[in-house]
């Protein structure tokens, strides 16, 4: 399970795996939701830490980077898209611990429930 974290990215099946890790004390990191408030409040994924718009990304990023340098972040949106994109921006930033949830919320079938 540890060695999914050292991946770029994580599937739907994956993240689910490693929520039910983490409950269990095996892994540690962070779900940051990073799609906007009308679409977090339809449903989140439950587990998520953050909730990060994208669009708000210029006001937020440097303080996350500042606290979270040395942490594990998962990143998920809607698709993958936009998650991918911020996960970019932290990498070239020397975050070396971020993943992206590849499908993002679409493609998720585990728990979530309505903001």
């Amino acid at each position: 399970m540890q060695n999914m974290l050292n991946q770029s990215s994580v599937s739907s099946r994956e993240l689910q795996a490693l929520l039910q890790g983490r409950k269990e004390g095996k892994v540690d990191f962070l779900l940051v939701d990073v799609r906007e408030l009308p679409e977090y409040d339809a449903s989140y994924i439950i587990g998520v830490d953050m909730f990060k718009p994208t669009s708000l990304f210029q006001s937020w990023s440097k303080d996350f980077l500042d606290k979270n340098k040395e942490k594990t972040v998962i990143f998920t949106c809607r698709s993958g898209n936009r998650s991918g994109q911020v996960q970019d921006v932290f990498k070239r930033n020397g975050m070396n611990n971020v993943i992206n949830h590849a499908g993002g919320i679409i493609s998720y079938a585990g728990e979530t429930q309505e903001g």
